[in-house]
């Protein structure tokens, strides 16, 4: 018998005793299992970002586990098992590359990805963002919304296009957060020359709030359309940079502590000391 196969029973087996056995296993449903898989997830995403090859192989084996299990309870409930679930993606996988099973013609990775848009259409995914996750993070949700209606050709044709677009929205939002200072000014001013005569409980700002955050997410999904155009994933270039801002950070930290002082009570100009430091660093 082929290893990997003997492995994947093995799992299989092992997994069998777990529920029957464990009290733990035993006790887990398809919903409690859920805010755990998409922690493995996530455990995953890490270990790619940091190019930890033995993380993602350990990562890919929890995954792994819970694959096993959602399927181990759905044939409890008699809904479907694994073999149903291993014989779906191969079905689908099948039907989605005619180019490898069939007779159509893909011969870059972005006529694979229309190919499998109009696919998904054509076999019971009638709308073309249905296939979006609703609990997705809103920043990768932007991503797949842009990549799925590139799919049927609603797209923006150059970069600069989209450029065009993010100093468009960048200008609404400035403009936006110019009205609500200016409305702030007149509030405070308007309070000062009645406190001497009355007093008021009419709060001076934030009256377009909604709209400032409004043209923040405008601003945002254009930026998102635009690292798309020029083949960022924004998702990964944020972590990326959360990352780095730590490492930095954590130097200022360690830093200060050696040199005995207090971070609360230096200024912004002695923190860009370590800063900087920890930049040169890298």
């Amino acid at each position: 018998m082929d290893k990997r196969l003997q492995s994947f029973e093995h799992l299989l087996n092992i997994m069998d005793d777990l529920r029957e056995k464990c009290p733990w296993d035993k006790k887990q449903t398809l919903e409690s299992l859920r805010h755990l898989t998409i922690e493995e997830t996530y455990e995953l995403a890490d270990a790619i970002l940091d190019e930890d090859l033995d993380g993602i192989r350990g990562e890919l084996g929890d995954l792994m586990l819970h694959i096993v299990f959602y399927a181990r309870i759905g044939s409890e409930k008699g809904a479907f098992d694994i073999k149903s679930v291993l014989d779906g993606i191969n079905e689908k996988l099948i039907r989605r590359h005619p180019h490898i099973y069939g007779d159509v013609k893909a011969e870059t990775a972005e006529q694979v990805k229309d190919n499998w848009e109009k696919i998904k259409l054509k076999t019971g995914k009638k709308k073309v963002l249905s296939g979006v996750p609703k609990s997705l993070p809103a920043m990768i949700k932007a991503y797949r919304i842009q990549d799925k209606v590139k799919g049927v050709g609603f797209d923006w044709e150059k970069p600069h296009q989209v450029w065009d677009k993010v100093q468009e929205e960048m200008q609404e939002l400035k403009a936006e957060v110019d009205r609500q200072e200016a409305a702030d000014y007149r509030g405070i001013r308007d309070q000062k020359a009645n406190s001497d005569t009355q007093k008021t409980s009419k709060d001076p700002g934030r009256t377009n709030q909604k709209k400032i955050e409004e043209e923040f997410g405008d601003l945002m999904f254009a930026l998102i359309n635009y690292a798309r155009f020029i083949g960022v994933n924004p998702e990964n270039a944020l972590e990326r940079t959360n990352k780095k801002f730590v490492k930095r950070f954590e130097h200022l930290e360690e830093q200060a502590k050696k040199t005995g002082k207090d971070m609360k009570k230096m200024n912004l100009a002695e923190m860009d000391v370590f800063w900087d430091e920890a930049k040169r660093m890298e």
